[in-house]
Formats: structure tokens, sequence, C-alpha cells
């Protein structure tokens, strides 16, 4: 998607370590008008999929999936980092380690808003190792519900998560794919 690499290439910035911060336009600070651009490309690609369900991880999915589900006309879930006083009853659970952070979450879902009857439509901000999606794909089997595809706004494709989920039979579509990343830019194929 031109506007979203447009938008990295300007405001994007680049830090040891193979970090990439976008947050003042997409994941801190974010720009309703490009998430919204972004979900409706994403409501355009999964059309004929059937999905009934967007599931994130919180938080920086959070707002592109809210775009994502109103664009679809269903629900959205996210998959909380700990369990609060007011999530009653069972959960799906799964440990989920964070690139950015350096930490493992086990990330939770009510087993109320996930099911067998749901056509789940995966949702993050980065798609790097693959380890969030890989665990949200993992919810959604404990849930036996079907899975039919992951968005990510920014896959990295250095770093193979996206090729381990294509394998896993995971239907991903990124809106922006950076094949190298160092201190001569950003380079996007």
């Amino acid at each position: 998607m031109e506007l979203l690499e447009q938008r990295i290439l300007r405001d994007g910035k680049l830090l040891p370590g193979g970090i990439l911060k976008v947050d003042g336009f997409l994941n801190h600070q974010m720009d309703p008008l490009l998430l919204r651009e972004m979900a409706r490309e994403w409501a355009r690609l999964f059309a004929d999929a059937g999905v009934n369900k967007v599931l994130t991880i919180e938080a920086s999915g959070i707002a592109m999936a809210i775009l994502v589900g109103l664009e679809l006309s269903c629900p959205v879930v996210f998959a909380k980092k700990s369990k609060t006083k007011n999530l009653s009853g069972e959960v799906y659970s799964t440990e989920v380690p964070s690139f950015t952070h350096g930490n493992t979450n086990t990330v939770i879902v009510s087993k109320s808003y996930l099911g067998p009857e749901d056509r789940v439509l995966l949702i993050d901000d980065f798609l790097a190792t693959g380890a969030a999606l890989i665990g949200l794909k993992a919810l959604v089997e404990k849930a036996g519900a079907t899975l039919v595809g992951a968005g990510a706004a920014i896959e990295k494709r250095f770093q193979g998560g996206g090729d381990e989920l294509r394998k896993q039979g995971v239907r991903v579509e990124s809106l922006a794919r950076i094949v190298k990343m160092d201190d001569s830019g950003i380079q996007f194929g």
C-alpha cells in the first residue's frame, strides 16, 4: 500500500536493533485517516472470506482492528495480556514472545467471544518474527474457529515471520513489506 509506505519513509525512524519506530502515526499517536484507508484495504482483500470476527492483541493492534471490524460489519476481540477482575469465566490462553518488548506474555480471550462458529481475521501492526500472530492463531485453533487470514500493517520480510505463517497455511496480507532495513534506509518489496 503506497500510502503507508510513503508515510513510513517520511515519518518512520530506524533505531538500533532492527526497530522501526512508527509511533508518531501508527501505534502511539495514530493517524485515523491513514488507519481508515488501511482498514478499507484489508476489508477489500478479505471481502470474500466470510469474516465474522476480527482478533488482535493489546494494545497497538486495537485501533486498526476496530476500523477493520467497522468496514466488515463484525465484532472485534482483543487478546488481553493479563486477566482482569472483570474477566470472568473460562478463557483460551497462549504464550506470546514480544520482539519489541523482549518478554513473553500470556494472552487470553474469553471463551464467550471466540468459538467454532467464528471465521476470524487476525490484525496486527507489525509482523516480524510472527510470534504475535502465531499466538493469535493458536487461540483461534483452541476455540475451534476458522482462521481466514492475517493482516499486518508492516511486515519485516527479512525476519521470517510471514514466511512461517504462510508455511502453516495462513493467508497473510501485509500492507507494507520491508525487505531490507539498515543505515542506508528502508527497501520495500
